[in-house]
């Protein structure tokens, strides 16, 4: 299938989104698809399916002009899109997320759940996925949702698959394994427009590259005719002299102590200490305890036995408003269903966790309020025309800025960040490791639990690795290689 888009426009309001926008998918190649947060990219995309109208230019499918009216219309002629934000249904199995809409009937009408059943086993043994179809989709960890929602769009025997962060989520296993799927849909003349903030893997898989900055189209041409400093160059429109910040840490005292922690079935014998000045790295494969460990902490879940200590002191710990008043802070890895309330504006999500701060008497403040909320926008430079809009209007970028806010604002000495950069653009990620070390060293004690080694690497001063449930390791910056922490991710030594 070959897809032509010239001079796309789209406003919503008075926001110009895209502003003449060329785009060509050819047939069987992988096409990423970059630009920051808020340059337009999936609203293009979502316009090629239907999802919203142009306003002008024209959508050309193998020569001819087509217009869905539906993202079931472009389903229907081979346009699969896999969204950034997931959209599993959390009451219903796995299996029926992979089928809803699609079913399998015998003649008679009747579901044919042993069909059903063997599609999607096969589908998750091509992509090496151990989930029992029977759980319910709430009950599966953002990363093996994330497969789901892949195995649910390879399903549908598509021609062309849009990826809006599909790796997001996952491991480094995982995202091989899905490697070897791209390339065999790409033999077999599938496209795939790919879109990623990591560039590690448009170097890796893709065939051409087009960058948008701004709602219009920056440049396009072959990945081999490009470099990493090149495509941040036209994607931020300045250049980035590191990726990672330099860090010079100065530690204090150990701020949060957690021992011998213990939940039946997700982690057992947990036990670490993180300083004031310092960023502990978690890391290991998906499914490995990382993140149930941190939502005991913070109260989320409960913990079967062990402590938790702030500054040498015993911390009950039972929900997260305790953890807040202990000075702990939490950014989800899931920033749409946990981190945000979406119909809330960007001042009233910024607010919530601090109301205490502008309130006296138990009348709030408006003007500190506001204050507050304006001071945070333009610190982390969250792209947005007023505070009062929602934050389901925002781009996953600038959500995400928001749920950092939030908890940056009740001025923690404990900060949690699970995947903080998930979804985020090369400059926005840059800003928030700036913000990072910014915290430190005002003397906040730093958790990140991340996917991407590069970041563990690039951003922790010590790293704890769990396997299993279990801390099989900590290793200190210098002694920290991708091989080292991968060993102990898999239960070597």
């Amino acid at each position: 299938m070959h897809i032509q888009m010239q001079d796309i426009h789209k406003a919503f309001g008075t926001n110009q989104v895209l502003s003449g926008v060329d785009f060509e998918l050819k047939e069987g190649e992988v096409h990423a698809l970059m630009g920051e947060n808020g340059a337009g990219k999936s609203t293009l995309m979502n316009i090629l399916i239907g999802l919203h109208q142009r306003d002008q230019g024209t959508i050309s499918i193998d020569g001819k002009e087509t217009y869905f009216g539906s993202p079931k219309e472009a389903e229907k002629l081979g346009i699969a899109f896999i969204h950034q934000e997931l959209n599993v249904w959390p009451e219903m199995t796995v299996l029926d997320n992979l089928f809803i809409g699609k079913e399998v009937t015998s003649s008679f009408g009747l579901l044919n759940t042993r069909q059903m059943k063997a599609l999607a086993t096969e589908q998750f043994a091509k992509l090496s996925v151990q989930v029992p179809l029977e759980r319910p989709a709430g009950e599966c960890s953002v990363g093996q949702q994330q497969m789901i929602e892949i195995a649910k769009a390879l399903m549908t025997d598509a021609k062309v698959i849009i990826m809006d962060e599909p790796t997001a989520a996952l491991t480094e296993r995982e995202i091989q394994k899905l490697f070897g799927v791209i390339t065999s849909l790409k033999k077999n003349g599938v496209s795939i427009v790919y879109i990623s903030h990591r560039m590690e893997e448009i170097f890796t898989i893709c065939d051409r590259i087009t960058v948008m900055r701004d709602g219009k189209t920056v440049d396009t041409k072959p990945i081999s005719q490009t470099s990493f400093d090149e495509v941040v160059r036209k994607m931020v429109g300045r250049e980035l002299t590191e990726r990672y910040p330099a860090r010079n840490p100065s530690y204090g005292e150990v701020v949060l102590e957690v021992r011998d922690a213990s939940s039946k079935g997700l982690f057992r014998n947990v036990s670490f200490t993180v300083r004031a000045g310092e960023i502990l790295g978690f890391s290991g494969l998906m499914g490995s305890g990382r993140t149930e460990i941190m939502r005991a902490i913070f109260g989320l879940d409960a913990m079967d036995s062990g402590d938790v200590m702030i500054r040498g002191k015993k911390a009950n710990i039972r929900k997260p408003a305790d953890a807040v008043r202990h000075g702990i802070g939490f950014i989800t890895e899931d920033r749409k269903d946990e981190g945000l309330v979406l119909d809330f504006s960007i001042r009233e999500n910024m607010a919530l966790p601090n109301l205490f701060s502008f309130s006296s008497k138990g009348f709030i403040s408006a003007a500190k309020e506001q204050d507050f909320v304006d001071t945070l926008i333009k610190r982390l430079q969250i792209k947005t025309q007023s505070s009062e809009t929602a934050a389901r209007n925002l781009s996953g970028g600038n959500q995400q800025k928001v749920v950092i806010a939030k908890w940056v604002g009740i001025g923690p000495s404990v900060l949690i960040l699970d995947e903080p950069t998930r979804g985020v653009d090369v400059g926005a990620k840059r800003e928030i490791y700036q913000l990072m070390n910014e915290l430190t060293d005002r003397g906040v004690a730093i958790i990140m639990v991340s996917s991407e080694l590069p970041e563990v690497l690039g951003m922790s001063d010590r790293i704890a690795v769990v396997h299993e449930g279990r801390i099989s390791g900590e290793l200190a910056r210098e002694e920290a290689t991708q091989e080292n922490i991968m060993t102990l991710a898999t239960g070597g030594q």
